[in-house]
């Protein structure tokens, strides 16, 4: 009989100190169980020397990104003239034909992973505004994957499911989410197909399109509640909480808030759940 798996995973480790604590408090004094660090963040020498000897049981892997921050590698067409990143998942999306350009790119990303790969053993990758999600780049990440014995790569099919709360589902940000939703979900039967072929390991479900922004015990509860009756398939929730210091009405902030909310967790173990890190997966 198989068991259904939840895991909890933060991404943004290492991009600032607000994100650093919060990652430390979640796994120390909450149910967080896995983070994803960002090679080129400005707090990554501070999560990898204060935050990871203080946080042992967590699972780490590596966060790529072309978003922001100063590149590692010579990447003319992935940055500006001073090497830093500002691309979004739609020009990646238009220019993945380009083979130069996935060239950079993949250049770009082993020299992360082997920042990362220096001071932890990543158990899985995922990637900022999920550009790791467009097939031509997931192919290119598989092959990482593989190179450097990592089993684990995220995938993006998530249910469509409405939360009970209408703030959010009147926030601008929802239209978009559901647009964003459609899209990953038709790459994922692709690029699942590459997952099996490169002999790697995913995800059955994510948590975090429909609503990302907006992440909170309510939307996290309602889409555990929509998935399969069925055991034996993992969900992974995706959030970026920062440092409870930080507005109380900030969705990072509600975010750790979530990491700790001890009702949650209960209410995740009742529903058939084992709350586990990639480690278990």
């Amino acid at each position: 009989m198989g068991v259904k798996k939840f895991i909890l995973n933060s991404d943004k480790f290492g991009v600032s100190q607000d994100y650093n604590r919060a990652i430390l408090n979640g796994c120390n004094t909450g149910f967080l169980r896995s983070a994803s660090l960002t090679a080129n963040g400005a707090a990554f020498d501070a999560a990898v020397n204060e935050i990871l000897p203080e946080c042992q049981k967590i699972s780490v892997g590596v966060h790529l990104n072309l978003s922001f921050g100063k590149s590692l590698t010579r990447a003319d067409l992935l940055t500006d003239e001073v090497g830093n990143f500002n691309l979004n998942f739609l020009y990646l999306l238009f220019k993945a034909s380009n083979r130069e350009l996935l060239a950079q790119i993949e250049k770009e990303f082993r020299a992360q992973i082997e920042k990362v790969a220096g001071f932890v053993k990543p158990l899985h990758i995922d990637s900022e505004a999920n550009i790791h999600a467009i097939p031509a780049i997931f192919e290119i990440v598989c092959k990482l994957a593989k190179e450097f014995n990592i089993p684990y790569v995220r995938t993006h099919f998530e249910e469509f499911y409405v939360v009970p709360d209408l703030k959010s589902n009147l926030s601008l940000r929802y239209p978009f989410n559901i647009i964003k939703l459609i899209v990953l979900n038709i790459f994922t039967m692709k690029n699942r197909k590459l997952i099996k072929e490169y002999g790697l390991k995913t995800n059955d479900y994510i948590l975090g399109v429909t609503y990302g922004g907006m992440m909170s015990n309510k939307t996290l509860e309602a889409g555990l509640k929509t998935l399969s009756d069925e055991d034996d398939f993992v969900v992974e929730a995706i959030i970026n909480p920062a440092s409870y210091l930080r507005n109380i009405n900030d969705s990072h902030s509600k975010e750790f808030k979530l990491t700790q909310d001890r009702l949650l967790e209960d209410t995740i173990y009742r529903m058939g759940y084992e709350i586990l890190s990639h480690k278990g997966c």
